[in-house]
């Protein structure tokens, strides 16, 4: 029998009566050891993505000779390059908070439209915007073709793989469509992943700074999408 029924007995025959359970949010991933880890995560995620709003912020108003920039004097005014660069950079902050929404078991279980439409926001920033501007950037990259190599080819993987999640979800098949999701936003990471391996590398081996490029060209990508991997690994098992 059902644990939330009660019963009673009238003129001896047992009766039962469900109970009426109370409409609410389940907030059970806040809780416990787990809970500690997942509000970590989401703290440490918001923290890196304010430090790229940040980044994104010293661009506004429209400025070519700062922060990143000035060492791109050489390829700023090749065409189309900033066209790619001012695309790319304000509209890939917004890809973190839309990307975030997708993985939200509490959202897409209670705002399902916040989840649909934030993933339709998502999807078109990567694959019109962000990840072309990127492509086209990629050309240009700092610490040379081996650098270069990478950033093009991180592009083309970061709109193949939304543009999957897309096909898929519109196919139904969800556990295609997740799978891809998690590759591309693997992707997306690496705008934090990177920086963070820059961070690393130059306060502990100082190499020089074309030698950086060359290193966290993959190291900012690669990694993410090798745990990207185990991750839709773990999923599978867990629903077969």
């Amino acid at each position: 029998m059902n644990s939330n029924s009660q019963y009673f007995t009238v003129d001896n025959t047992i009766h039962s009566v469900q109970e009426k359970r109370i409409p609410g949010y389940n907030l059970d991933f806040l809780k416990g050891t787990r809970g500690v880890m997942n509000i970590s995560l989401i703290l440490i995620y918001l923290f890196f993505s304010y430090l790229l709003a940040k980044i994104t912020l010293q661009y506004i108003p429209y400025n070519t000779d700062v922060a990143f920039l000035r060492i791109k004097q050489d390829v700023i005014d090749i065409p189309f390059y900033k066209i790619a660069f001012f695309t790319h950079v304000y509209t890939a902050m917004l890809v973190l908070p839309a990307g975030l929404t997708q993985f939200s078991t509490f959202i897409r279980k209670h705002f399902p439209l916040v989840h649909k439409y934030t993933g339709w926001v998502y999807a078109a920033i990567v694959i019109l915007f962000a990840g072309p501007g990127g492509f086209y950037m990629g050309f240009y990259a700092n610490g040379g073709w081996i650098s270069q190599v990478s950033f093009c080819l991180l592009a083309v993987l970061w709109i193949g793989f939304t543009a999957a999640a897309v096909i898929k979800a519109g196919q139904h098949d969800i556990k295609a469509h997740r799978a891809f999701l998690i590759r591309s936003f693997a992707l997306t990471l690496s705008a934090i992943t990177l920086r963070a391996w820059k961070y690393v590398i130059v306060l502990f081996f100082e190499p020089r700074p074309m030698d950086v490029y060359q290193v966290v060209a993959w190291l900012g990508w690669i990694p993410n999408l090798i745990i990207a991997e185990l991750i839709i690994r773990k999923i599978v098992k867990l629903k077969k």
